[in-house]
């Protein structure tokens, strides 16, 4: 058992194998720790997430390392059958790879059960072990950029189901319709970990072709079930619409997201600036958690229909209010504003930052998935994009008064700045040669225009070689992870991340500098300063060894690492 650093919040378990994983992921269920606020598991390794005022990441390794676990001896989870038309793409080729006909393929791919060990890569995508050994197949050489719903794969010793059209290197085998994320269900992910699989053959059809070589741009579906925006008509008391004339480059609803989800494959997501968000909430009297319409600035723009109080925060814009007689006005950020009807408010490119947040006073009136308002690109669950023409209705303010004006933070990344973020190497720094870790911290790295909410590109001079060059098994990520693709250009991983990934992470972004990255516009210099050389974290025991195994988790409150 290894204990790796990914950032001041969390740290990632190292085991033998999957079993491991299984027994201490349920062990930590079972017996929960103080300060643990949420675990990933994956191939090889357990995420923690925790809460460093709680507890030390070194006491809470060595609470980790003395809990008694043991593999396979799991009660039977809930089973779920799968029917399945054998009509893969890929058959054929696996059949080739394993040395089998096809009918040997099917008959070994439904002769046994398998286990659902995590999730990752998307809602309801589940990684299933077990089933016959002789399920040994590598990734597609060049992955697909579409691959639909319902499509049956095998990557390495699992198998999978893709629960939404997406790009994907796993060979498929087959498809089924059963629907793997559904948001009508009370519990929209029907795989979960501790679930059993068993896959019945259905009759096949003639094999038929997936779309998705490279050069295909067919954009993936959308998650069925969509959550829209609250009707006027369902919010009692409220009298005023926020009408959306012009959305810009991009604009979502954001809050604070939905954290604790991963047995699903749902990251947290939320507002890339949290800071920016609390601020605008503040500015207008709401709680810091009410949803906001977080945009790009330039060419955002929005109608007040009614009387109301808003408020943008985050980047520093120029704001510009257009009343119904014509007359044009500036205004300030960072201030509570009050408009009324027929008010129009146009949001200017950024002088500094590149996303700003509209707060309105009372909230809008919108529904609710899974416990957040927020809008995760990569998943594409919760509120869809907003269009010109949209109109949201807003609800009654629930606090007596507005906040004192702001202004925008001095830290806003400026055009023509270098932005510097802090980070900690790990926990795959050991996988890079030595080079390539001083280039990280040494040379100027790009921001290019293929960034988004779900993560930023880096380029840089020189890539970053790594000295293993083996197959990393899936594990959890964090958002602020640098990682680190074949092309040796990191993607800083944002909001939107997936739960779990395949390239090894070299550092991760320090906590306090995710609100600062989120803010890096494209086209930006990025300088990176490492605060510490990597090493595994060492676990501190507690005093009494031989009562380590038996202690209870409030115990470890106690336990500090040495001086």
């Amino acid at each position: 058992m290894h204990f790796l650093p990914v950032n001041s919040h969390a740290m990632l378990v190292e085991l033998e194998g999957l079993a491991q994983v299984q027994a201490l992921f349920e062990a930590m269920q079972a017996d929960p720790l103080p300060g643990v606020e949420e675990l990933v598991p994956a191939a090889r390794t357990l995420l923690v997430r925790f809460q460093p005022a709680t507890v030390s990441r070194e006491s809470l390794a060595g609470h980790i390392a003395a809990l008694r676990t043991q593999a396979g001896e799991r009660p039977p989870g809930e089973l779920v059958e799968i029917p399945v038309r054998y009509d893969g793409e890929d058959l054929d080729e696996v059949a080739q790879l394993l040395g089998l006909s096809r009918e040997e393929v099917i008959r070994r791919h439904t002769g046994s059960e398998y286990s659902v060990a995590f999730t990752g890569f998307a809602p309801g995508f589940a990684y299933l072990a077990g089933g016959d050994p002789i399920f040994e197949v590598p990734r597609r050489a060049t992955p697909r950029t579409r691959i639909p719903a319902g499509a049956v794969g095998l990557a390495g010793r699992f198998s999978g189901i893709y629960p939404q059209a997406s790009p994907g290197g796993w060979q498929i085998i087959g498809v089924t319709d059963v629907p793997m994320w559904d948001v009508a269900r009370a519990t929209p992910a029907l795989l979960r970990p501790g679930m059993r699989v068993r896959f019945i053959e259905q009759a096949r059809q003639a094999p038929r072709q997936i779309s998705g070589q490279p050069g295909d741009t067919q954009p993936p579906e959308p998650l069925a079930s969509a959550v829209q925006a609250v009707s006027p008509a369902s919010v009692a008391g409220g009298d005023a619409t926020c009408v959306v004339r012009q959305p810009g480059l991009l604009a979502l609803f954001q809050d604070q997201g939905r954290p604790g989800l991963a047995s699903q494959g749902v990251s947290a997501a939320g507002a890339l600036d949290q800071a920016a968000l609390r601020e605008a909430n503040r500015l207008a009297g709401n709680a810091a958690d009410t949803a906001c319409i977080e945009f790009v600035p330039g060419g955002f723009e929005i109608e007040c229909q009614g009387e109301m109080v808003v408020a943008v925060a985050g980047a520093d814009v120029p704001l510009t209010l257009c009343d119904r007689a014509g007359r044009q006005i500036r205004l300030p950020n960072h201030h509570p504003l009050a408009l009324t009807d027929g008010d129009r408010l146009t949001v200017g490119a950024a002088l500094a930052g590149s996303r700003a947040y509209l707060a309105v006073r009372g909230g809008f009136a919108v529904a609710a998935f899974l416990g957040s308002r927020s809008s995760d690109t990569l998943a594409r669950i919760g509120p869809p994009a907003l269009r010109a023409g949209d109109r949201l209705p807003v609800l009654p303010a629930r606090h007596g008064c507005v906040g004192e004006p702001g202004a925008p933070r001095p830290d806003l990344p400026r055009p023509g700045e270098t932005v510097w973020l802090d980070l900690t190497l790990g926990p795959r720094a050991d996988w890079f040669t030595e080079e390539a870790l001083a280039l990280l911290a040494q040379q100027t790295w790009l921001t290019t225009p293929q960034s988004n909410r779900v993560g930023i590109r880096l380029q840089g001079a020189v890539p970053l070689a790594r000295s293993q060059q083996a197959e990393l098994p899936s594990e959890g990520t964090v958002a602020g992870a640098l990682q680190v693709p074949p092309s040796g250009q990191p993607v800083l991983f944002l909001a939107d991340r997936p739960l779990t990934g395949g390239y090894p992470v070299i550092a991760c972004v320090a906590p306090y500098h995710l609100d600062r990255a989120g803010q890096i516009p494209v086209g930006a210099q990025v300088r990176l300063r490492v605060l510490e050389p990597f090493r595994p974290i060492r676990p501190v025991f507690p005093p009494a060894a031989g009562a380590v195994a038996a202690a209870s988790p409030a115990a470890l409150l106690s336990l500090q690492p040495s001086p």
